[in-house]
């Protein structure tokens, strides 16, 4: 209630679904387990004796969504006006929404990154275009903010202009196309209508399953949800692998004149000063040395006073703003009293492939077993502040499929962590996954504390986004 009181145009809570197709969820599970997580918040909030029924409503109109948008147009146009639909319905039976407006599906959109190529990456243009124009044409399901990844994100960080170019394929749909002269142009269409009564259905299924295990929590406590997850990643990959699902430039076509936007590889992406870091951090101490310390000690108190007794943190983390503490100092004190949730990985099951054409690795993992005397371990790790678990989760699939025992803790990492499990566990691998080679220069740091540690004999290997230049291992 204080932020529906005092900010009134700021959606304090937003449901973020877009992580879940990027980490391979299928649209029945995006619908499900974004609504699940929805319906866990207002379930709460609504048993909590401070509030006032009478202001539930408000606090209702006050939940936003963050959805992804996939390359499978009729699909995924579908699917934003089954969110509308079904928000609209669970408001209204579940929470007696009676005000439209306060059953309004308000959602922003970041179109599919997971599809992006790095094989001829320019095609990424023409995919993020149809992405944005299936939550623009349908006028009853449109988002009310859209923003677009670059086309060479798949390769690495974009530069200014790439994601200008990006910018400009928005300005151009909303500035020179008649998309939003129209009311909706699919209402009657029975193809739509049928379609979206499945995912609907589908949905609701899978919300039934969720709320027999007790809810949102309860399902990813257990790890059912990230189980599913990685299971239809591993799906769609294998199809991929196969043939069955098709991309251009990847598994067909991929004959290609070369590119003229990415001949200098090195120079298509955007690489960042490793002096930046240190400017950042001379500036954090700098910021410190300068605010007043006695006042940040009594701000932090207060925060941690009111985390313990169940008070509304916000006007504490209000006045520890402006007295100069720093995201990382709130978050950390918001740890001491809370702890640190370390999530399941969703890859601790037993093999899933049977008939992968994994036969002649499965047979020399086992024959290395033997000479070994024990299965080889395989450890993945994930340095950095990295959310994206993805390739990290397939890779720990794909070695287990193989015959390995995996090592994987999850994400997020630092240097310190990943030689100590390797350490722990007596792996004989080590896997790192990065992202968009950002976090590379942690690389050196993982090189030199397996040295120091006596295990600079075992191998690492490094994967991903990696394109900036690697140090010799």
């Amino acid at each position: 209630m204080f932020c529906a009181d005092h900010l009134p145009k700021w959606n304090p809570t937003n449901v973020c679904s877009y992580h879940l197709q990027e980490a391979g969820a299928t649209p029945e599970e995006e619908l499900a387990f974004a609504l699940a997580t929805a319906i866990e918040v207002l379930d709460r909030v609504r048993a909590n004796p401070a509030l006032d029924a009478a202001d539930f409503p408000r606090v209702v109109g006050r939940i936003s969504f963050f959805v992804n948008a996939g390359i499978r147009f009729v699909t995924e146009m579908c699917k934003m006006r089954a969110f509308t639909e079904l928000w609209d319905e669970i408001c209204r039976t579940r929470y007696g929404i009676t005000e439209a407006r306060y059953r309004r599906f308000r959602y922003g959109v970041q179109v599919n990154s997971l599809g992006l190529t790095e094989q001829q990456p320019e095609n990424n243009v023409y995919r993020i275009l149809l992405e944005a124009m299936a939550v623009v044409l349908s006028k009853s399901a449109r988002a009310r903010a859209v923003q677009l990844p670059a086309w060479n994100e798949a390769m690495g960080l974009p530069r200014e202009w790439d994601q200008q170019w990006s910018l400009r394929l928005q300005q151009i749909l909303a500035f020179e196309t008649d998309l939003l002269d129209y009311g909706d142009l699919f209402d009657g269409s029975p193809v739509v209508a049928e379609k979206v009564s499945a995912l609907k259905a589908a949905a609701y299924a899978e919300l039934a399953r969720i709320e027999a295990m007790g809810g949102a929590v309860a399902a990813i406590e257990s790890g059912y949800m990230k189980r599913r997850l990685v299971e239809s990643n591993t799906r769609r990959l294998r199809a991929i692998e196969s043939g069955e699902q098709m991309v251009v430039g990847v598994n067909a076509y991929i004959d290609s004149a070369p590119s003229p936007l990415t001949g200098e590889a090195d120079e298509a992406i955007m690489t960042v000063d490793p002096g930046v870091e240190q400017a950042q951090i001379d500036a954090l101490h700098l910021w410190r040395a300068n605010r007043d310390e006695a006042a940040v000690v009594e701000a932090l108190s207060a925060l941690k006073a009111a985390a313990l007794s169940g008070d509304n943190i916000m006007p504490p983390s209000i006045a520890a703003a402006k007295i100069g503490v720093t995201t990382g100092e709130w978050a950390a004190a918001l740890r001491s009293v809370f702890g640190e949730y370390r999530a399941p990985t969703g890859v601790g099951a037993g093999a899933l492939a049977k008939d992968r054409g994994l036969a002649i690795i499965q047979a020399e993992i086992s024959d290395l077993a033997q000479h070994l005397g024990r299965r080889p371990k395989f450890l993945v790790g994930k340095p950095g502040l990295d959310g994206h678990s993805n390739g990290a989760e397939q890779i720990a699939t794909a070695a287990r499929d193989c015959g390995f025992e995996v090592v994987y803790e999850g994400i997020r990492l630092t240097p310190a962590r990943i030689v100590n499990a390797a350490l722990e566990e007596g792996v004989h691998v080590i896997g790192l996954s990065i992202l968009s080679g950002s976090h590379t220069v942690l690389v050196e740091e993982v090189l030199a504390q397996m040295n120091k540690a006596g295990i600079g004999d075992v191998p690492l290997v490094v994967g991903g986004s990696s394109r900036p230049k690697m140090p010799n291992a």
